[in-house]
């Protein structure tokens, strides 16, 4: 098993990549705390794990809301002893009812509550639960950005300007917390199949046309990107730190 024994928070966990992660690092031998902001989902995840025969509790979190954080990070400490892994997966996109618009068409509330989950929410895991992996030895980060901190847009400005940052913090992370054996890492997704950006690919779908423009001409699926976090949260990939994945298929590539 890769990740025999090894404790990893996973945020977002309730659908999409997240519960892929959950179920996938449970199998390697992970015990998981599902964290997400929807109880019934979340719920719902670790009953798969437990399922499956793994070992996973649920704890409610928004991720923006500091209370919040400390609170997962305290009842995954008070379970399980330690951290080894946190998956900082939770973020809001086109499915949200938040603007996805350019910055001229983007509600100024709407701006910072994008920020604050796809954005605050690393800085209040990183502050709160590097403490913990440093006081055991260390741990893996792996944080899911996006293909949108890669490449411009046409819109979503305020994801994009998220995601950038999430790329960003990531490397400074793995710079200032390498020596203490902490691997910071971040995924940048293409289009993945999950709820989240249903709203775009769903027409797509419809018309008998699925997500063409990427050189493997397919949409990704949560697995894909699990299986890429699985590898960052194993011993596997010791050796790597500040790294940036691209996993969308080949599209930025072109």
């Amino acid at each position: 098993m890769r990740l025999k024994d090894k404790i990893a928070i996973i945020t977002g966990a309730g659908s999409g990549q997240g519960r892929a992660a959950a179920i996938l690092f449970a199998k390697e031998g992970a015990k998981i705390v599902v964290s997400d902001w929807k109880p019934e989902l979340g719920e719902e995840t670790v009953t798969l794990v437990k399922s499956d025969g793994g070992q996973a509790i649920f704890v409610r979190t928004d991720v923006s809301e500091s209370a919040d954080v400390q609170k997962l990070i305290r009842t995954a400490v008070d379970t399980f002893g330690r951290i080894d892994i946190l998956y900082n997966n939770a973020g809001v996109g086109f499915s949200s009812p938040l603007s996805m618009s350019d910055v001229i068409n983007t509600p100024e509330a709407d701006w910072d509550r994008v920020i604050a989950i796809n954005l605050r929410s690393m800085y209040l895991t990183a502050k709160y639960g590097i403490p913990e992996m440093i006081r055991t030895g260390g741990g893996s980060i792996i944080n899911t950005a996006s293909i949108a901190a890669m490449i411009g847009s046409e819109a979503a400005h305020a994801y994009t300007a998220a995601k950038g940052g999430m790329v960003a913090l990531s490397r400074a992370l793995a710079v200032e917390f390498g020596p203490r054996n902490i691997r910071v890492n971040c995924i940048c997704p293409g289009a993945i199949d999950t709820p989240m950006i249903a709203p775009v690919v769903d027409p797509l779908k419809k018309s008998g046309r699925p997500f063409m423009t990427s050189p493997i001409r397919r949409l990704g699926t949560p697995d894909d990107i699990a299986y890429c976090a699985l590898y960052l949260a194993s011993d596997e990939s010791s050796f790597v730190t500040g790294a940036t994945f691209v996993v969308d298929g080949g599209y930025t590539a072109q």
